[in-house]
C-alpha cells in the first residue's frame, strides 16, 4: 500500500474547564454491572437519581451509567482496567478505545489493560456493527475515563490540602505545589466509591491529546504477527473433545431415519446427539469426530423438498415476489416548476454474497459442575446470542456465559452464533468437558447467512442543461437481518430440534440506519426525491447482516446511474456529483479524491477508464469517495485494476492508521465482491461449496491503494468501517464504462459476463 496521506480541517473551538465533582473518599472500584445477572448485585449501591433528573450521556453511557462498569483502577498492578461490550473484529477498536482512556486519564498506554465481550464482566453494549463502535462505545469511554480522571482529582486534592485548579496529573501521579503528589493506586487503596456519570466532566481539547490523533500500534497485532494463538479456532483446553454436527442436504429438508449405532460403535466416539433432525458426535479427537459424522451422515435418510428459483432467476424472482410490505422510505415532491426535457431509467442487480470467511467458525463450550455453560465465541452479539441459547436449552440466562475470543473476520453475522449454538448442545450432552466444534469448508460455505440479493430500479427527469430534477429508486430485497437477538429461531441448529423453534418474521430496519434501504436516500440535492423499499420476508436462502446491509447495493445503483446521467448531460462525473451536493464535508471528500487521483490530469489510453463513487455511511457515519483506474482485456473480458485513491472523513480521527486500514480493507472486500463473488444454487441447494465455486480477490489482484484522511478534532467520531463498499463498487463500473463504453449493471463483473457485454 502507498503511504496515506493525512490531511487536517480546522479544528472547532474545544470545551473547557472541568467542573467538580462531590467529594468522596473511596476504592475506586469501577467494576461492571450486568443486567439479569444476579452475580455482583447492586442491592448495596445508592439509589440512583429519579429518571426525569438523569443527564442524557454520551454513546452507550446512556445505558450503562455506572461508572464502574466501565472503569477499574488497579492499585496492585498500578494499572487501569477498562471494560467494553465492542468486541474487536480486526477493525482496531480495543485500541482506540485504550488511547481514549490512557488520553483521558493521563496514564500510560501501557497501563490499560482492555477485557471485551465478556457477558458476566463487560456492559452490554448490544451488537458489535453498523460503524457504531466509535460513535457509541468510544464516546463513552471517552466520557466515563474523563469522568473517573475528575473524581481522582477531587480526591487527590482532598489529599494534598490543594485545590483542583493547581493540580496536574503524570501517569497516574497527581503532582500539586510544593513537590506533593500522590498517586491514583495510592487514592482509592482500601476505599469504596460507586456512582453513576453526571455527564459534567468535559474531554479534554484535541490541543491536549498524547495519544488520540496517533497511529498507536495495534494491540492485537503482535501475537498475530508472532503466531501466538488468540484465535478460538486455536484453543485447545486441557481435558477437551471435539465436536462435529451432521447438516440437512438443504434448506427444509427433515430427517425420517438414521442409525445412530453406525457412529456410536466408531473409535474414540464419546457421544451421539440427536434430537429432531439435528445429528452431533462428540469424540476423543478431531478426526474421529469427523469421520464419525461422515458416517452418521452417510446413514440418514431426509425429505428434500425443491423450491430455489435458480441464480439466473433470481432478478425476476425478486420483482414478481409480493412483497411483505412496500415502505415509504422517502417522498420528497419536487415543488421548482422547472420544465424537464426528459427522463432515463435503469435497473442493477447485486447477486447473494457470502461472508466469506477465511477460518470457518468455530467455538468451544463447557458444562461446569456448577451447571453454568460457558461458551467462548467470535460472535459479534455475545449478549444476544447468550440469550438466544439459554432460550434453546432451557436454562435460566445467569447460567449462560458468553466470552469473545477473536476469529476470522467476517463483518457480519456469518455463522459464529450458529457454531456457538452447535457447541452449547453438544456440550450439555457430556457435562465437565470441553468441547470444541469447528465447521468444514463445505458447511460453512452452504449454511452461512448471505448477505441478500437485491434489484434496484433508477430513473430520473433532467432538465435542458442536464440538471436532475426528479429522483426515484425502487428497491427489491429480502432481509437484512436475522441476527439471534436474544430468539432462539434466528439460530440454526434450533430450527432442526424435536421441538423446533419458529424462526422469528425477520423486520427491515428503520431510519436512520435502515437495512434493505441503507444509503438508499441519495445524498445529492435533488429537487424531488423518492424512494420505495420492497421488503419481502420469504427467503429463498439463509440470509443477514452482511458488510454494510443494503448500502452496498443502493450505492452502486446510485453512483452508477448519477455516472450514467452526468455522460447523457456531457459533463465530467467529478463535476457532475459537485454540481448536485450542497453538503461540504462531501464536496470535500469527492474533491480530494479526485486530486489525490489526478483526475483533471488524467489521460485516455486505449483498453483503460477511470471511474468514482461516493457515499456517506448510512448519511450519519463516515464520508468516504473512491477513485479508480482499471483496464480491460476485450479477448478475455478480465478486468484488472491499476490503481485505487480513496478519501475519508471520520470525523475527530482517534487512529489514523486504523481508519485507514479500515478504508483499505473495505475497497478490497467491496473489489472481491464487484468482481467475482456470486453464490450459486439450483431449484433444490447451493452449489457454492468451496474456493472454486465461489472464487474471491487474491492478494495479486490487490491494487496500490492510497487513502487520503480528513481529520477534524473536536467532531463527533463517524463510523468508518462500511464506508469504502459501495464508492468502490460504483467507481469500478464507471471505470469500466469508461475503458470500453458498455455499461454493466449485474453484478458480478466476470470475464463471462464483461465479454458478453463487449460482444452485444
Amino acid at each position: 500500500m502507498n503511504p496515506v496521506q493525512f490531511e487536517q480541517a480546522p479544528a472547532k473551538a474545544a470545551s473547557s474547564g472541568r467542573r467538580n465533582f462531590l467529594k468522596s473518599a473511596g476504592f475506586l472500584s469501577l467494576g461492571f454491572t450486568i443486567p439479569l445477572l444476579d452475580v455482583h448485585s447492586q442491592a448495596t449501591a445508592p439509589a440512583a437519581a429519579p429518571a426525569a433528573a438523569r443527564p442524557q450521556l454520551p454513546g452507550d453511557l446512556q445505558q450503562n451509567r455506572q461508572l464502574r462498569a466501565w472503569i477499574r483502577i488497579l492499585s496492585a498492578e498500578k494499572s487501569v482496567q477498562l471494560l467494553v461490550g465492542k468486541v474487536e473484529l480486526g477493525q482496531g477498536i480495543l485500541t482506540a478505545v485504550v488511547q481514549l482512556c490512557a488520553d483521558e486519564l493521563d496514564v500510560d498506554i501501557s497501563r490499560v489493560q482492555v477485557v471485551s465481550g465478556d457477558t458476566l464482566l463487560v456492559p452490554n453494549e448490544g451488537v458489535t456493527a453498523g460503524s457504531f463502535s466509535m460513535p457509541n462505545c468510544a464516546t463513552a469511554v471517552r466520557q466515563a475515563s474523563a469522568e473517573v480522571r475528575a473524581i481522582l482529582l477531587d480526591l487527590a486534592a482532598t489529599r494534598l490540602g490543594q485545590g483542583m485548579a493547581g493540580l496536574k496529573v503524570v501517569d497516574g501521579v497527581v503532582q500539586g505545589s510544593g513537590n506533593a503528589q500522590v498517586s491514583y493506586w495510592d487514592l482509592v487503596l482500601g476505599q469504596a466509591l460507586d456512582r453513576e456519570a453526571n455527564g459534567q466532566a468535559k474531554p479534554k481539547p484535541a490541543a491536549e491529546h498524547r495519544y488520540i490523533g496517533r497511529s498507536v500500534p495495534r494491540l492485537d497485532l503482535p501475537a498475530k504477527v508472532l503466531g501466538q494463538s488468540i484465535f478460538v479456532q486455536e484453543l485447545r483446553p486441557a481435558g477437551m473433545v471435539y465436536g462435529a454436527v451432521v447438516r440437512p442436504p438443504t434448506y427444509g429438508a427433515s430427517l425420517t431415519a438414521v442409525d445412530l449405532a453406525v457412529a456410536e460403535r466408531m473409535p474414540g466416539v464419546v457421544k451421539v446427539i440427536r434430537n429432531g433432525s439435528f445429528l452431533g458426535v462428540v469424540a476423543r479427537r478431531e478426526a474421529q469426530a469427523q469421520a464419525a459424522a461422515r458416517a452418521l451422515g452417510d446413514s440418514c435418510q431426509w425429505n428434500v423438498p425443491k423450491r430455489l428459483p435458480g441464480t439466473q432467476a433470481m432478478p425476476a424472482w425478486l420483482e414478481a415476489t409480493k412483497p411483505d410490505r412496500v415502505i415509504e422510505t422517502l417522498k420528497k415532491p419536487r415543488t421548482n416548476g422547472t420544465a424537464t426535457t426528459r427522463t432515463l431509467e435503469a435497473a442493477y442487480y447485486r447477486p447473494y454474497q457470502m461472508h466469506a470467511s477465511i477460518g470457518t467458525s468455530a467455538a468451544l463450550g463447557t458444562m461446569g459442575a456448577d451447571g453454568v455453560l460457558i461458551v467462548q465465541t467470535h460472535s459479534q452479539s455475545v449478549f444476544e446470542t447468550r440469550a438466544a441459547i439459554a432460550g434453546m436449552l432451557g436454562m435460566p440466562l445467569d447460567k449462560v456465559r458468553l466470552q469473545h475470543v477473536q476469529g476470522a473476520g467476517c463483518y457480519g453475522h456469518n455463522m459464529a452464533d450458529d457454531a456457538a449454538a452447535d457447541v452449547a448442545l453438544l456440550a450439555a450432552a457430556v457435562p465437565g468437558r470441553p468441547v470444541r466444534l469447528q465447521y468444514t469448508r463445505e458447511q460453512e460455505h452452504l449454511w452461512e447467512p448471505y448477505g441478500s440479493a437485491m434489484v434496484m430500479k433508477t430513473s430520473a427527469s433532467l432538465d435542458a442543461q442536464g440538471n436532475i430534477q426528479d429522483w426515484k429508486l425502487t428497491i427489491f430485497s429480502t432481509p437484512h437481518g436475522t441476527r439471534p437477538s436474544g430468539q432462539p429461531g434466528n439460530l440454526l441448529p434450533a430450527l432442526y430440534l424435536e421441538k423446533p423453534f419458529t424462526q422469528p418474521k425477520p423486520q427491515n430496519g428503520g431510519a436512520p440506519n435502515f437495512a434493505a434501504d441503507r444509503n438508499g436516500i441519495a445524498l445529492y440535492d435533488f429537487p424531488g426525491q423518492e424512494v420505495l423499499t420492497n421488503f419481502i420476508t420469504e427467503m429463498p436462502l439463509r440470509v443477514s447482516s452482511t458488510r454494510g446491509l443494503g448500502a452496498y447495493a443502493n450505492v452502486f445503483a446510485i453512483e452508477c446511474f448519477i455516472d450514467e446521467l452526468a455522460h447523457a448531460a456531457k459533463a465530467d462525473p467529478v463535476e457532475y456529483r459537485l454540481r448536485h451536493m450542497k453538503d461540504p464535508r462531501a464536496r470535500d471528500a469527492i474533491a480530494k479524491a479526485a486530486e489525490a487521483f489526478g483526475w483533471s490530469s488524467w489521460r485516455k489510453q486505449p483498453g483503460r477508464g477511470r471511474g468514482i463513487g461516493f457515499a456517506k455511511y448510512k448519511n450519519i457515519a463516515g464520508y468516504c469517495a473512491v477513485a479508480l483506474e482499471v483496464e480491460v482485456n476485450r479477448q478475455n473480458g478480465r478486468i484488472r485494476v491499476l490503481r485505487a485513491v480513496a478519501s475519508a472523513d471520520s470525523g475527530h480521527i482517534v487512529n489514523p492508521d486504523g481508519v485507514s486500514n479500515q478504508i483499505e480493507g473495505g475497497l478490497i472486500q467491496s473489489l472481491s465482491w464487484t468482481l467475482k463473488e456470486e453464490v450459486q444454487m439450483n431449484d433444490t441447494q447451493v452449489l457454492s461449496a468451496d474456493w472454486a465455486s465461489y472464487p474471491i480477490l487474491t492478494f495479486s489482484e490487490v491494487p496500490p491503494i492510497e487513502v487520503v484522511l480528513i481529520d477534524r478534532p473536536g467532531a463527533p467520531f463517524l463510523g468508518t468501517g462500511e464506508a469504502s463498499q459501495g464508492p468502490t463498487g460504483a467507481a469500478l463500473a464507471n471505470a469500466v464504462f469508461d475503458a470500453v463504453g458498455v455499461r454493466y449493471r449485474r453484478l458480478p463483473l466476470t470475464p463471462d459476463r464483461v465479454l458478453e457485454g463487449l460482444k452485444a
